[in-house]
């Protein structure tokens, strides 16, 4: 990205583990997640839909809990762990809730699938979806154009079991 910065803009430095890798970068004050996951770190799993945090393409996890890449200032990130797409698998084993997304069949043309994966995760990780409505409640914030949302809950719901055992 080829922007103009202000005369007299301060880098700042920030230490951050990246899908289980201790990085320290460096950053503008005004630099989103989602800007330093793709052009500084060529993380692009993440992807950018609206930019303002309305359909959830951008959906990492910091420290577990979902957060919208877009909105989120990477200083803010300071010491926090994050996990996106890239690392949501063990090497070549693929996580449970990636698993049953394939098959469920819970994508079409897979623009919002790193996000929605990564939603999924977070709400199994805060444990609080424990029917069908409470996954849609919890998974609205991420938008499919598609409409694969019966497959996506199917998915969701499939792989909680699986990742409460896990954690145990």
């Amino acid at each position: 990205m080829n922007a103009i910065i202000p005369e007299g803009a301060k880098e700042h430095s920030i230490s951050l583990t990246i899908n289980g890798q201790p990085r320290t970068l460096q950053v503008l004050p005004w630099t989103t997640l989602l800007d330093l996951l793709r052009e500084q770190l060529d993380l692009v799993g993440t992807k950018k839909g609206c930019d303002h945090g309305q359909c959830g393409a951008c959906t990492v996890l910091r420290d577990g809990r979902r957060v919208n890449a877009c909105l989120t200032l990477a200083i803010m990130c300071d010491g926090a762990e994050l996990v996106t797409i890239e690392g949501v698998a063990d090497g070549e084993q693929l996580h449970p809730m990636q698993r049953a997304f394939i098959a469920n069949d819970a994508f079409q043309c897979g623009y919002c699938t790193p996000g929605q994966i990564c939603s999924a995760i977070g709400l199994a990780n805060e444990g609080r979806a424990d029917s069908r409505d409470a996954i849609r409640e919890q998974m609205s914030g991420n938008l499919c154009r598609c409409g694969a949302y019966s497959n996506i809950v199917a998915a969701v719901e499939e792989a909680l079991p699986q990742m409460r055992e896990v954690r145990k």
